[in-house]
């Protein structure tokens, strides 16, 4: 049975909450939509915490951008979703936030497309990331082109990260593997640097999805996920030092006043 579309709203509130209170969104930051039909999709406005939402404060548009109905404004980012439910028939929601350690590998332009962890390999392949483009403009969502068909997960230069999925809570999910995996890869770089699995354990893992359900479509794209035989030419372009992280961090940190 279909949900109804205050089932809809529900969720995308709950969401909202999630999101804000993980620390993904700061302020007014992120948004979160949900795709009602072929031609409506329910999503978050501008100009109001994710955690602070209620029902009424959502709206409705087509998949043109224009608002059908609500009381609130679009967000200006809305064209990013719509042009993923135009490119994906098969997705029904789309969560965007910054959360902070993912945000930090987007930052400085490194997507996390490392093999290291089964469970990542699995469910998204690896997270690419696309060039920066102005928020608010149809340069946000170009670079984005080429990876919406291939992955359920990207990561945007000096922006964030969007992840879809079948339903709004998979997203959401999805959302959390990706920043649990940049926490990982962060911690590894620290302490000498990741062990990446080689191609013949990955080729096992991509063989194993359908015996786990799983449906990505990400499958060995070139360079995505990189293993263990192509590392150095990644690690060439990427070398940091774990005395140069470590400074990094502790910059970070003392400019946030953690640190005296």
């Amino acid at each position: 049975m279909s949900k109804t579309e205050k089932e809809y709203r529900r969720e995308i509130v709950d969401v909202g909450k999630l999101v804000y209170q993980k620390g993904w969104v700061a302020a007014n930051d992120g948004n979160i939509s949900i795709r009602l039909d072929r031609n409506k999709v329910l999503c978050t406005c501008t100009g109001i915490s994710k955690g602070m939402m209620t029902p009424d404060d959502l709206i409705i548009c087509d998949l043109d951008g224009n608002k059908l109905e609500g009381s609130r404004e679009r967000t200006s980012e809305i064209a990013m979703h719509l042009t993923i439910y135009q490119m994906r028939p098969d997705i029904v929601a789309v969560v965007h936030a910054h959360p902070p350690v993912a945000t930090g590998f987007a930052v400085a332009g490194r997507p996390l497309n490392l093999a290291l962890l089964p469970e990542v390999i699995l469910g998204l392949g690896c997270v690419p990331l696309a060039q920066y483009g102005l928020p608010g403009t149809p340069a946000l969502t170009k670079d984005m082109l080429q990876y919406i068909p291939k992955y359920e997960a990207i990561l945007m230069s000096n922006h964030g990260l969007v992840c879809y999925a079948e339903d709004v809570y998979k997203a959401f999910f999805r959302m959390e593997t990706v920043e649990h995996f940049a926490r990982i890869t962060l911690v590894a770089e620290l302490l000498g640097g990741p062990r990446v699995l080689p191609k013949q354990e990955v080729d096992k893992l991509f063989d194993s999805r359908t015996r786990y359900g799983i449906t990505s479509r990400s499958s060995m794209e070139p360079g995505c996920p990189v293993v263990a035989e192509d590392v150095g030419q990644v690690r060439e372009r990427f070398q940091v030092t774990r005395d140069e992280l470590i400074a990094l961090v502790d910059e970070a940190l003392r400019a946030r006043g953690v640190l005296a």
